[in-house]
Formats: structure tokens, C-alpha cells, sequence
């Protein structure tokens, strides 16, 4: 009953006309900056935070919600037009949701996203209210060898994850771990792999991987096409809204998102990132239906599954950062208790016709345009022209993916995850005074290093392995 009367208190504040235009307000801007390429939660939230310092408290912290909220969904939107990514939590989103746009399917994608994210929100709130105490309980059982398996676990999930050669995705994969390791040492604080270049020091960042893979790469490939072979956005739409048969099989993917989200984001530290990838692992192995369009085609529970668990993910994360004092990320840490104390969960739907409208524009007006966000969007991350470079150096990289038929996704999740490894691995070993059987002997490390194991077994038996390679045929 304690619950009830505490959710009816928050909704007593929160349903009020000035409250609700204050997150109506919100969540319009956050959209609107958070769809620009490479502009996420965190810098767009930065930008707009002088625009609650007037308001009283309670309103302030629901218009941070609207603007994170509008802000996600800004991300998920560039990433299912443009096919690119803004941030970690969207680039699973853009396999089959820029398929789904390439097809005049833009509208269904963007209602899976929003309709996926905010019924997984709705249930992660609640989840965060009612278990919050039992739950921690679990989060106090990973230590730094949990962590350290549960991203090998990860990152083995990414093999299966991607399309095509299985070489190719663990090359992906070292690539991107590779990548992740440029910067400053956590331990002894030595610049490493920087080659002495000042603004590698920090690391490079992933927006600027991102922007460069997915979005230059994208472009420089359909550019070095003949015109007549060019692939470019129809200006017809199938409709705004998901049909019967997308809603069919819609919600279980989003139920098996919600529930794998909630029980993942509870991990202090990269567990909604993780909760997102492992969502379209499971939905790949899920038998299609008759009729389906195959995975990396444009399946719309592709994009429904990993929204709904990143946002379950990123409701129940606040149960490590108001119980444990761990944010898991910077836009948590800014957004202490503005979401769970108000239960705002904008919805964004009436938008949809207005960001589809970006597939009427000529190609040649289009990738000028995403050309231009790209470097802005870059920019405003660092203020420093070093990282328009870098992503266009990267979006040559992109272009030799394309041109060698590799999978770009697992290589981000590679370049996110390997100094959270690296972090856990060392931390695991300097707490067990170089004993590197701590991995073994705690259970849950192992449980998780058999289950990753075991995964890696079954997609390299040879029945498997043909099946998969026949599933995921190459272009």
C-alpha cells in the first residue's frame, strides 16, 4: 500500500497544468537538439539546464526529464533516418531500424521506438518503486570479477550479434578493444598508444567512431555508387503507424526487452548499454515467422526489443545510484531522482510525421546536410576541430568496412566495453594479489564465463555455424 501511496503522491504533483507543460516544453527541445547527429542526452541536457535555473524545483527537475526523454528519442530517430547513431544505446537500433526507413517503413520504426520505450519505462519505474531494496541486494554481489565476466559474456553476445563471417566480427571486435585502450592509463596515469598527439591523451571518443563508421561511411559508399545505382530514400511513406501484424509481433519483443533491461540495468556501470545488445541477441535467436523480414533487413522487433531494454535499463539503474551512490553515467548523475520522483514518461508519437519528412529531401541536398550536423554536432562534444578530423578519417574506415563486407556494430561495443574490461580485469587481479583464479572461484564470475563459453561452443559447431552463415548471407 506504501507504494501506491507514494506513486499517487508523485502523480499528484506531476499531473498539474504548469507541470505538464513544463515537460511538454522539454521534451519538444530535447528533441529537437537531441535529433541533430551527435548530440546525445548528456551535451543536450548541458545546453538547456540554464533554462530551468528560473523555474522552482519540482518544475525544473520535470522539464530535465522531458529534456532526457526528448532526447533519447532524438537519438533513436537520427539513428533510424540517417543511420546514425548519437550514442552507445542507439547503435543497435540503427542495424534494422535505417533498414526499415530504406523502405519506406520510417514511421512504424520511430512508433516501435517510442511505444517500445515507453511502456519499458512505465514497468522499470515501477520495478525501481516496489524492488528497489531486493534488488541491491543482487548489485552488491558483483564485484569487479562479476563485472569483468559479465563483459566477456558481453562481447562473446556480440559474435552471435553480428551478420556474416564469424572472423570478421571477432576481428571487429579486437579492433574496437584495440581502440578502446588509445588514452591515459586509469592506474598509473601514463598517456599510451597517443602517439605523443596531445588530443589523443583523453582518448578517442565515440561519437566521433560513430559518426565516422555509420554516418560518413554510409555516405562515401553511396557516393562512390553510379547514380543510377544509388540508394536513396523514396519519399513515400507506408504509413505512420505499425500495422497489425508489426504490433503481433511487436509486443513480445518488447516484453522479453523490458524484462531483460530491468534485470540488467540494476548493474551499476554499462548494464542498460549491455541490456540493449544482448535484447537483439535474444530476438535473433528467436525463430522468424512466416513472412518475416530476416534480421539486418529491416525486422521492426530489431528495433522495438533493444529500445524497450535500454529503457528498462535506464529506469532500474537508478536503483544502484540512489541505493549504492553509483551513477552508471553522466546524464544519471545529472538526473538524480527527476524521473522517479515524478514518474514523467513523455511520449513522442505526434512528432513522428514531422522527422519523416526528412526522407522527402533529394539525396544531394541530404548528405551535404548530415555532412554538416555531423561536424557540428562533433564539435560541440570537445569544442575542438581534432574531432571533425577524426571523423573523417573514420568514415573511411567506414567505407573499407563496407567495401569488405564487415559488421560496424560489434566494434563500438568492443570500443565501449574495453576499458570498462580493462578497469574490472585489473581491479579484479590488484584485490586478489595477482591471482588469477578469482574469476573461477567466485560463482556468479564463473556462471557468467560458462554461459559465455558455452555460447561460443554452439556457434562454432558446424551445424550451427552453416545455419548462421546461411541466415546472414552476405551482399
Amino acid at each position: 500500500m506504501e507504494l501506491f501511496e507514494h506513486l499517487s503522491m508523485g502523480f499528484g504533483v506531476a499531473f498539474t497544468f504548469t507541470n505538464l507543460l513544463y515537460c511538454l516544453v522539454g521534451c519538444i527541445l530535447g528533441t529537437l537538439i537531441g535529433v541533430l547527429p551527435g548530440i546525445g542526452p548528456v551535451a543536450t541536457i548541458a545546453m538547456l539546464l540554464p533554462a530551468t535555473y528560473a523555474l522552482p524545483p519540482v518544475s525544473a527537475l520535470i522539464m530535465l526529464a522531458g529534456i532526457y526523454y526528448g532526447a533519447q528519442y532524438g537519438g533513436s530517430t537520427t539513428a533510424i533516418l540517417v543511420n546514425l547513431p548519437g550514442e552507445s544505446s542507439s547503435v543497435v537500433t540503427v542495424i534494422d531500424g535505417y533498414q526499415m526507413a530504406r523502405k519506406g517503413r520510417a514511421g512504424p520504426a520511430l512508433a516501435a521506438a517510442g511505444l517500445g520505450s515507453f511502456f519499458a519505462g512505465c514497468v522499470g519505474t515501477l520495478i525501481l518503486a516496489a524492488f528497489a531494496p531486493p534488488l541491491t541486494e543482487l548489485a552488491f554481489k558483483f564485484g569487479p570479477a562479476e563485472y569483468f565476466s559479465l563483459m566477456i559474456l558481453g562481447l562473446i553476445g556480440a559474435v552471435v550479434l553480428a551478420s556474416g563471417s564469424l572472423l570478421k566480427a571477432i576481428a571487429m571486435i579486437v579492433l574496437g578493444l584495440l581502440l578502446g585502450l588509445v588514452g591515459t592509463d586509469v592506474n598509473s596515469g601514463v598517456a599510451r598508444y597517443s602517439f605523443d598527439v596531445p588530443e589523443l591523451t583523453d582518448g578517442i571518443g565515440f561519437v566521433a567512431i560513430a559518426m565516422g563508421v555509420f554516418g560518413y561511411g554510409e555516405i562515401i559508399a553511396n557516393l562512390s555508387r553510379p547514380d543510377d545505382e544509388r540508394e536513396v530514400f523514396t519519399a513515400k511513406v507506408s504509413g505512420l503507424f505499425p500495422t497489425k501484424e508489426d504490433f503481433k509481433r511487436m509486443i513480445p519483443a518488447v516484453l522479453r526487452g523490458t524484462a531483460l533491461g530491468s534485470s540488467l540495468g540494476i548493474l551499476p556501470g554499462g548494464g542498460a548499454l549491455l541490456s540493449a545488445f544482448a535484447a537483439y541477441t535474444i530476438e535473433k535467436k528467436t525463430k522468424l515467422h512466416p513472412g518475416e523480414v530476416p534480421f539486418g533487413k529491416g525486422n521492426i522487433r530489431g528495433v522495438a526489443a533493444p529500445e524497450a531494454a535500454n529503457n528498462a535499463g535506464a529506469q532500474t539503474s537508478f536503483i544502484p545510484l540512489l541505493t549504492l551512490g553509483i551513477p552508471p553515467n553522466a546524464v544519471m548523475a545529472l538526473m538524480v531522482g527527476a524521473m522517479t520522483i515524478h514518474n514523467i514518461q513523455p511520449l513522442n508519437l505526434p512528432l513522428i510525421g514531422m522527422w519523416i519528412k526528412l526522407l522527402s529531401v533529394p539525396y544531394k541536398f541530404l548528405f551535404p546536410a548530415i555532412v554538416l550536423f555531423c561536424a557540428i554536432g562533433v564539435y560541440s562534444t570537445n569544442n575542438n576541430t581534432w574531432d571533425i578530423w577524426m571523423v573523417g578519417a573514420f568514415g573511411f574506415v567506414g567505407y573499407t568496412f563496407f567495401k569488405l563486407g564487415c559488421e560496424p556494430a560489434p566494434l563500438l561495443l568492443g570500443f565501449i566495453l574495453g576499458p570498462m574490461m580493462e578497469e574490472n580485469l585489473r581491479r579484479s587481479l590488484l584485490l586478489s594479489r595477482g591471482d588469477w583464479s578469482v574469476f573461477v572461484t567466485r560463482p556468479i564470475s564463473a556462471g557468467l564465463l560458462a554461459a559465455a563459453a558455452l555460447l561460443l561452443i554452439i556457434v562454432l559447431l558446424p551445424a550451427i555455424k552453416a545455419k548462421r552463415e546461411e541466415a546472414f548471407v552476405e551482399d
